[in-house]
């Protein structure tokens, strides 16, 4: 019986992956002076099943792990063509990774009879890597070096010297993510913590391990730019962080925006999919991979929209916020919002949701504290509807997002005073 529960815990972290119909997308990137833009995204896998675990091997050319034939492979992309690297019959290929300065790629075997190993692979070619070690996840260091997430109970992070043949277990309770860290020695890796996971480095000559952040609550998978910010994804959102600044992601104290914090670099609204969770970057820093869930649509219908209704609060701007909405009714749903600072109401909005031609349009007006408008008699701040799926609606500058029956997130598009554009996540809890 023990002997099967080991077998279990190797098996299931990659066996639940090979089942989640995930794509990759590829976007053109551009990060100058921490201004952060992700534009021109295409679907570059667009295949039924598990596409996952990008990598860029070289500047237009990205590695990642595809199913067809009820197996998975390594593909490479470049410039819109696809070519397999592996077709493995008695297994599955994951996690494929060009290794530092030589000819061939690394990636994670998972045979049909249960065996799990780290192999290189080259014109057809493979050979088996440490064989002792059953590896989940891995980062090259250098040519000889190679930090893994190691299975087991619990997963650890362990340092190998190839030409030593020696592996010395450096931390437990670790995450799937390890990445170089730029400009730097040293190697980044997520710490599951109890109370919140932490963004560590890990120095491999000595063994020291650091704190660099806390991660977004829940969210294991990261990047690093060149300048040393820190991407991270979670539902539709891509968020950005610089260490340097900050040591933490502060989602519910939306008053403090210095530029530490987490904040969101992009809202994919637009694009039909969910639940990012894979990042990478070329070194350059002109493309992003992401991995995502398909999304699916459901009627503009109000009674899809339903779970909105209720009494929410939340904090923001330094204060209190309450929305209030009701049941659908005469073809529309209604809400007050009210921002109290200090004890005082600082401003009032009122808010529909109506179905209009076979559609649904959001509407609000500002009112200050003494409930004079701010919009004209006869004029309304108008958000179209881009989309409805299970758990969102999703307009045109503003999205709303169910977390579970109790909690919500409100994305909100606001202008700056420069021109530019910002957008901020309203943590509701309903009352």
């Amino acid at each position: 019986m023990k002997r099967m529960l080991q077998f279990l815990v190797v098996m299931i972290p990659l066996a639940v992956l090979s089942q989640t119909n995930t794509e990759v997308y590829l976007f053109d990137l551009s990060a100058k002076k921490h201004k952060i833009k992700v534009s021109n995204g295409k679907n570059i896998s667009n295949n039924e099943g598990y596409d996952n675990q990008p990598s860029f091997q070289y500047q237009n050319t990205i590695l990642f792990a595809s199913t067809r034939d009820g197996q998975t492979d390594v593909v490479s992309y470049t410039n819109g063509r696809k070519k397999w690297l592996s077709d493995t019959k008695q297994g599955s290929e994951y996690s494929p990774t060009q290794v530092p300065k030589s000819k061939y790629i690394s990636a994670i075997r998972l045979d049909t009879t249960g065996a799990q190993h780290l192999y290189y692979y080259h014109k057809g070619k493979n050979k088996s890597l440490l064989k002792d070690l059953k590896i989940g996840y891995h980062v090259w260091h250098s040519r000889n070096i190679l930090v893994s997430f190691v299975l087991g109970e619990p997963h650890k992070l362990v340092v190998s010297n190839l030409k030593k043949n020696t592996h010395k277990t450096v931390d437990t309770n670790i995450g799937r993510s390890l990445h170089k860290i730029p400009n730097s020695d040293l190697i980044s890796y997520i710490k599951k913590k109890k109370d919140a996971w932490e963004i560590r480095s890990l120095n491999v000559k000595t063994g020291e391990t650091k704190r660099i952040a806390t991660t977004i609550p829940n969210v294991e998978d990261m990047c690093w730019l060149a300048d040393g910010t820190i991407l991270m994804g979670k539902g539709k959102a891509l968020y950005h962080l610089n260490p340097t600044l900050n040591s933490g992601w502060k989602a519910m104290e939306l008053e403090n925006k210095g530029k530490g914090d987490w904040r969101i670099v992009k809202l994919f609204d637009e694009e039909q999919f969910d639940n990012i969770t894979r990042i990478a970057v070329n070194k350059s820093n002109t493309k992003i991979a992401i991995v995502a869930e398909p999304e699916i649509s459901l009627e503009p219908k109000l009674e899809n929209i339903r779970w909105i209704a209720g009494n929410w609060k939340g904090k923001a701007f330094g204060g209190i916020t309450e929305e209030n909405w009701s049941e659908p009714s005469g073809d529309s749903m209604m809400a007050t919002f009210k921002l109290i600072v200090d004890g005082k109401v600082i401003f009032y909005e009122i808010e529909t949701i109506s179905e209009v031609n076979n559609s649904l349009l959001l509407r609000l007006k500002h009112f200050n504290n003494e409930l004079k408008g701010w919009e004209t008699k006869d004029e309304t701040v108008d958000f179209p509807l881009i989309r409805v799926t299970k758990n969102k609606a999703i307009f045109e500058g503003m999205t709303f997002e169910s977390i579970d029956k109790n909690n919500m997130v409100v994305f909100v598009t606001m202008k700056q005073k420069n021109g530019d554009t910002s957008i901020v996540p309203f943590h509701y809890t309903k009352e």
